[in-house]
């Protein structure tokens, strides 16, 4: 026999909301770190001061429903909406009682879209930040640079080919200038402003893309096993605890390389203390390791293999560059002069045919049938050296291989526990704002729970120095950095 249990359904209790949401519930951490005052001036201006309208809803409470779906990976604001309407910490989080009816979620998406101003994501993002830093809970000695693909809300069969300019470089200005001087030198025109409206690669003009007619600001992208798709990249930096520290959305199509200027100077102007800037394969470009060489930092990049060589014949490595004379000498000890400089910056150096048509490695050479080596080289091709030499230390090694712990991470828990595989907004404004707020909400629980431990890597190194002091120590000669 068993015994039937009562049914407590219609049951009458006097209770407190504060009594049912347990002590440890990560909302409970999260309004011990965050304050809301700020907002309320902030959006103060955007709301009438009228007495006889009807009076909007608390927009703070507009900023903590959006909140609720990044930090718990609930995919819309319609199904935060349900969860709210059911669960007893997210009222207690809004601010909400059991029978209080809570604001709509189009009342919430419409608050984003038409009244608060576009940068207030920015701005809680940076709020966030700056809690972190005031905590001492960001390691600014080293950065991780990466971008992650976001799936965007368009169909892949809906599109049309259409021209579009392509990109311009930052430092389109700063190579035109270098390589005319160097034109200038060896009797050569100098390269019209013009010629420089392209991309990373320098083809100039315009291209011919496949726009998507749903969403026309995201982009095709295709890598690999990857099926083709619509989507949105978000460039993204983080310290060595996983603390983003800064974000840049482009179109899924945009190479690596050419959002990283933007990026980079938005950490690097909050953190000039910054001293290693670690990158994959994508970033391995001379302009990059340039500015980051300049800017007296040191640029961690991985090894890539060359293209367009053979693997019987010599190396790029193999022909040994004389800064003195401008020149490149082979294996067999022939002089390649430097003729000219192209548009793209690439510096073009020639062999002498009739030397080269008799040497016995003409083969492993690889000369062309007029018995010519020809070699391409950029004019920041030295900053590119220097770090691929300081790839080779053991701290360098030790640093890369942080990055599956650090910027992998930050991604990987974007995408399974914050649902930012793909997004349902369009736009690239709008993406932008939902990817902003998302890494806000994950640096926000990051800042909650450390607080709730009573951690932060300033009091952690401050009982155990022996532990940071292996970590920070900076073997590399001054003499490769400068």
């Amino acid at each position: 026999m068993y015994e039937r249990e009562r049914d407590g359904r219609r049951e009458v209790a006097v209770t407190d909301i504060e009594a049912l949401v347990p002590e440890n519930h990560l909302v409970r951490k999260i309004e011990k770190v965050m304050d809301y005052e700020w907002i309320y001036e902030r959006v103060a201006p955007y709301y009438s001061a009228a007495k006889n309208v009807r009076p909007g809803t608390d927009p703070v409470v507009l900023i903590k429903m959006v909140l609720l779906q990044h930090l718990f990976g609930i995919p819309s604001l319609r199904q935060t909406y349900q969860r709210a309407c059911d669960t007893i910490s997210y009222r207690w989080f809004l601010g909400y009682g059991l029978l209080d009816k809570l604001p709509h979620f189009a009342t919430v998406s419409y608050a984003f879209c038409r009244r608060f101003p576009e940068e207030l994501a920015t701005e809680i993002f940076e709020h966030i930040l700056n809690k972190a830093l005031n905590n001492h809970m960001v390691d600014s000695s080293m950065v991780f640079i990466d971008g992650t693909h976001i799936k965007a809300s368009a169909n892949k069969k809906k599109y049309q080919k259409e021209q579009v300019a392509k990109a311009a470089r930052v430092y389109a200005k700063r190579l035109r200038e270098e390589v005319n001087e160097e034109r200038m030198k060896l009797g050569k025109a100098p390269v019209e402003e013009e010629d420089e409206d392209d991309d990373s690669h320098g083809d100039g003009g315009t291209t011919e893309q496949v726009v998507s007619t749903t969403d026309p600001e995201c982009g095709m992208y295709h890598k690999g096993e990857h099926e083709k798709q619509f989507a949105y990249e978000a460039h993204t930096v983080c310290d060595r605890h996983g603390m983003v520290l800064g974000v840049e959305v482009t179109a899924g199509n945009v190479h690596d390389s050419v959002a990283w200027d933007r990026v980079y100077e938005q950490v690097t102007s909050r953190l000039p203390e910054i001293r290693y800037v670690t990158m994959d394969a994508g970033y391995k470009q001379p302009w990059i390791a340039q500015r980051i060489l300049e800017d007296g930092r040191v640029p961690i990049l991985p090894y890539t293999r060359p293209h367009g060589t053979r693997r019987e014949g010599f190396m790029p490595w193999d022909f040994s560059y004389e800064k003195e004379n401008d020149r490149l000498l082979c294996p067999q000890g022939q002089v390649l002069r430097h003729t000219t400089t192209n548009k793209e910056g690439k510096r073009l150096y020639r062999s002498t045919p009739k030397v080269c048509r008799d040497c016995p490695c003409r083969e492993q050479c690889g000369a062309n049938v007029t018995g010519q080596k020809v070699i391409y080289r950029h004019i920041w091709q030295e900053a590119l050296d220097l770090a691929e030499q300081l790839r080779k230390t053991q701290l360098a090694k030790d640093i890369y291989a942080m990055r599956k712990q650090t910027i992998e991470r930050v991604f990987a828990d974007a995408k399974d526990k914050h649902a930012m595989r793909y997004t349902h907004h369009r736009g690239l404004a709008r993406v932008t704002q939902w990817v902003t707020l998302k890494f806000a909400a994950m640096n926000l629980k990051k800042l909650a729970l450390y607080r709730s431990r009573h951690y932060s890597p300033f009091f952690f190194s401050f009982f155990f120095p022996a532990f940071f002091s292996k970590r920070r120590e900076q073997p590399l000669a001054c003499s490769l950095l400068l």
